[in-house]
């Protein structure tokens, strides 16, 4: 049995498109647990209606990403745990050659699959250790791949076609181990949004597991759809900050401070309006205070 953990939050249409390709395309024994939150689009009555046999789980507030992926895994039964962002969509076979791997390697705890725009594109959905160089090539590449720099694709392709065991894998669709992710207790609700995947892979491997990116599983994932709420940018930057301080030291989460208060005083000068400038302010503050 695999448990599918969708978490939603105002994607009701990529999200039905989400749960029709679980349906249609996996063939293994599932069950589909869906966590709303708090969604002002009836993302969960239409659930109930076109998915039936769905598990709904609906939030008065915005849980957050890990809190609520959390709450969906604590629900589900199967000795696999399968977490899809609600806008991505598994191909045929997906689920299954991610659990041929669970199912042949015993060390392995989670998996990650080939992911691709909607177009084809590909998308760089693993990555070594957060550091600053590291995430400096990352961010190249990913900015590359946006653009559709060619270079920059033939890169990415050539990276994402053949198996290997990067420091993490996406957390838009990956197959876990269920001793993997109970060894390690799950996401940290500490990240509301961003980052909780590459912290619970650093821990997974921490504990003993592996992990391992695969292109025999593919899913198309329609990058940013799900994360339209205010505010968003500022998160990414709070998850960031505290993810240099669970794995790094002093020297390198100064350093990451220092550079978002340049970031942040820089847009407050160059600012055009109140709100640009509100938002370089808070960045400064988030910088100052570390978390």
């Amino acid at each position: 049995l695999v448990s599918v953990v969708v978490v939603s939050y105002n994607t009701r249409e990529r999200l039905l498109a989400c749960l029709a390709a679980v349906q249609s395309r996996v063939s293994l024994p599932h069950e589909v647990i869906v966590v709303d939150n708090a969604s002002a689009d009836g993302s969960a009555a239409a659930v109930r209606a076109g998915f039936p046999s769905a598990v709904v789980i609906e939030n008065a507030m915005n849980a957050g990403f890990s809190r609520a992926n959390n709450q969906g895994l604590r629900r589900g039964r199967g000795a696999y745990a399968l977490v899809l962002n609600s806008d991505a969509e598994v191909a045929a076979g997906c689920v299954e050659a991610m659990a041929a791997i669970l199912d042949a390697r015993a060390d392995v705890g989670i998996v990650g699959p080939r992911t691709r725009f909607g177009d084809g594109r590909i998308q760089l959905s693993f990555g070594p250790m957060l550091a600053p160089c590291a995430e400096w090539r990352q961010r190249r590449l990913v900015s590359g791949v946006r653009r559709g720099d060619p270079g920059a694709l033939r890169e990415v392709e050539a990276m994402a076609s053949t198996e290997h065991e990067p420091a993490w894998v996406s957390g838009s669709c990956l197959l876990a181990r269920r001793r993997a992710l109970d060894a390690v207790g799950l996401f940290d609700e500490d990240f509301f949004l961003y980052e909780e995947d590459v912290d619970l892979c650093v821990r997974v491997r921490a504990a003993g597991w592996r992990i391992v990116f695969t292109p025999a599983a593919e899913v198309v994932h329609h990058l940013g759809s799900s994360m339209t709420a205010p505010g968003v940018a500022l998160e990414y930057h709070r998850s960031h900050l505290r993810f240099y301080a669970k794995h790094h030291g002093w020297a390198t989460r100064l350093l990451l401070r220092g550079g978002l208060a340049a970031r942040g005083g820089l847009g407050w000068l160059t600012a055009r309006g109140p709100e640009t400038r509100r938002a370089s302010a808070d960045l400064i503050r988030l910088a100052l205070r570390g978390r």
